[in-house]
């Protein structure tokens, strides 16, 4: 019986695999120096963490997660974003104790029951950040400006920085109803999934990408006009650092969040090159979700991106160097040489260098061609001759120069052909 893997999940093979460790190696370089540190999370929690955490009536719940009860009885879901589970630990282990702020981020899978299509999967993968225990304006802009600068060392250009600021509990749910009054003669002309939208988060009326419906959101009220006077203040503490950083952004009225825990500033990377499903990544302040999970009063910002998007976008050199290349190729030629090339690859290997052979025995010539295929950098010949006199053949593989090598001096020739394995 033929099984294939299921619909909406894939396979990241050898080839295509050394990007995304290449994306995944930049982005811990570059959160470290801004002190974050990496939690790893569980692929499953309870469900009543993600329905609680993301809201009882979003799509996400109701129809996107994958759910199911374990032998005990208790609903199971796979994790369809990671705030919410690292809200959880950040109560369970008590890292607010003692009080500071906390940089944490993640990466892994995430699961969501959509209808696969390009660029969507079943199984997908996120990069996120979370920064906890501060409301200041700076913790914000750090996070953002440590965002454009992972894109900046992937050599992702054409990116823009939106935001907006959500108001808070005092001021939103009046500008919700303003919202909500000023949407309900438009309900005919709007679609299907806005119509839903209007009775559980009006705001995400505001971000559908139905341009019939974009227009008519041009017309709504602005959250801006119905900010109150500290939600406007901390706006405009947000965008004089950001001024001051140097970091271009623009204003986007329109700009929401999906999820109900997004409060205050709110931000969007956005490509000029997706369409209209244009943003790269998202994310904003939450700063009543670690309460409303019976922690303590915990100000918080994040982000989290997608891989698959992400790597869309890398510029097309970017996987130039990134396939693994042998340091040495053995060639061995005959039963004797086989053996001998054990203790050689083990010695080689222990120094830091990357090693390959054939394993059929064949030829030289058929060795060779293996040695260029795998583009290795030297290759290391050893047959009964070279056995008998303790001396090997290197050659260096992109010039074709080649040097007697004594064996007690192997590891000291290939250092000095290649560098140290340890400063590359």
């Amino acid at each position: 019986m033929k099984i294939q893997s299921i619909r909406g999940v894939r396979d990241i093979l050898p080839g295509e695999i050394e990007k995304w460790q290449w994306v995944e190696g930049i982005a811990r370089r570059v959160f470290a120096r801004y002190g974050f540190q990496e939690i790893r999370l569980p692929v499953f929690e309870k469900t009543a963490l993600f329905s609680r955490s993301i809201g009882e009536t979003t799509d996400i719940v109701e129809k996107e997660m994958y759910t199911f009860p374990d032998r005990g009885g208790e609903m199971i879901t796979l994790r369809p974003e990671g705030t919410a589970s690292v809200v959880r630990a950040y109560i369970e282990h008590k890292l607010y104790n003692p009080p500071s702020l906390i940089k944490l981020y993640y990466m892994g899978p995430m699961f969501r029951y959509e209808r696969p299509q390009a660029g969507r999967f079943r199984q997908f993968y996120q990069i996120g950040i979370e920064a906890m225990g501060s409301a200041s304006p700076m913790v914000d802009v750090e996070v953002m400006t440590l965002l454009l600068d992972f894109f900046r060392e992937l050599g992702i250009t054409g990116l823009k920085l939106e935001i907006n600021s959500l108001g808070c509990p005092e001021c939103r749910p009046q500008y919700r109803e303003a919202l909500k009054t000023a949407i309900r003669p438009h309900l005919e002309a709007l679609c299907t999934n806005c119509n839903q939208r209007y009775e559980r988060n009006p705001l995400r009326v505001l971000d559908c990408k139905v341009e019939r419906d974009r227009e008519i959101a041009a017309t709504l009220p602005k959250l801006c006009d119905h900010r109150c006077a500290a939600c406007e203040d901390n706006f405009a503490a947000v965008r004089s650092l950001l001024d001051i950083s140097e970091t271009a952004y623009s204003v986007n009225p329109l700009l929401v969040r999906g999820l109900d825990y997004y409060s205050r500033t709110t931000f969007e990377v956005v490509s000029g090159n997706l369409g209209a499903q244009n943003a790269v990544c998202g994310g904003g302040r939450y700063d009543s979700l670690v309460e409303d999970f019976d922690g303590p009063p915990t100000p918080c910002f994040g982000f989290a991106l997608g891989m698959e998007r992400l790597i869309s976008l890398l510029p097309d050199n970017a996987d130039a160097d990134l396939q693994p290349r042998p340091d040495v190729f053995i060639v061995a030629l005959g039963a004797q040489a086989d053996r001998a090339s054990i203790t050689f690859a083990a010695r080689l290997r222990a120094a830091g260098f990357a090693v390959e052979r054939d394993y059929d025995g064949g030829s030289m010539k058929s060795q060779m061609r293996k040695a260029n295929r795998a583009a290795s950098r030297l290759a290391l010949i050893v047959g009964d001759n070279e056995l008998a006199a303790k001396k090997y053949t290197l050659k260096n593989m992109g010039n074709g120069e080649q040097q007697e090598v004594a064996e007690e001096d192997l590891t000291t020739a290939v250092t000095s052909a290649l560098g140290s394995p340890a400063a590359d």
